[in-house]
């Protein structure tokens, strides 16, 4: 039997032509000629009869030629019956096929819901192993109680080390102005020597004038 694909599909019992399976079915001689040889038989027969010379002889003819009539009829008889078995066996050739057709579309879409399972599934797993990931990470890390408790701490640490900075800024201020202070007297008290000097030596120098100049 030649395969006959329909979509992929190998369609059973339809893959063979009603022609070809009644002729199958009426090889019962080995040669196909059976109906042939019994339809000259009956011509002969007719023939026969139609120049037999006496009663008896065409008796005998007429016999034949019933008996090869009833062979024909039994013949066409079983070739329909087997026509028809043959066409029962074809619808229900059809019938099983658009059963296969119906069970490999469910096939189908079991097969394309099973992918859209296994994608979900896929996911499901990526995004355990990102959040057992995330666990371990966050299990290295302190607590929400003692991040505040240590963020406390730091902030009071901050705030008191602020008022020393504070402190130091204050008393650098001061030093700066005592400094500022400083020098300024440094400055004047250099400005009185150096006047002082300078008186001194007007002195000196008009002593010295008056000691060179004799009186009259």
């Amino acid at each position: 039997m030649g395969a006959v694909t329909d979509g992929g599909i190998p369609r059973i019992g339809i893959m063979e032509s009603k022609d070809e399976v009644i002729r199958k079915r009426l090889l019962i001689d080995g040669d196909g000629a059976g109906d042939d040889r019994r339809i000259n038989l009956l011509v002969k027969s007719f023939i026969k009869w139609c120049n037999s010379g006496s009663q008896e002889e065409g008796y005998s003819q007429y016999q034949r030629m019933l008996s090869t009539l009833s062979q024909c009829e039994f013949s066409m008889g079983k070739t329909l019956l087997v026509y028809d078995m043959n066409l029962r066996e074809m619808e229900n050739y059809e019938k099983i096929y658009k059963e296969i057709e119906c069970s490999i579309a469910g096939a189908h879409e079991k097969i394309a819901e099973c992918k859209k399972q296994i994608l979900q599934a896929k996911r499901i797993r990526k995004n355990r192993q990102e959040y057992d990931a995330l666990a371990k990470v966050i299990q290295h890390h302190p607590d929400r109680h003692e991040t505040l408790k240590e963020l406390e701490a730091l902030g009071k640490e901050l705030e008191h080390l602020s008022h020393i900075k504070e402190s130091v800024e204050d008393k650098l201020e001061l030093r700066r102005k005592q400094f500022h202070v400083l020098l300024s007297t440094i400055h004047e008290l250099q400005q009185t020597l150096e006047n002082d000097e300078k008186l001194s030596e007007v002195e000196e120098a008009q002593e010295t004038s008056m000691e060179a100049d004799p009186k009259p």
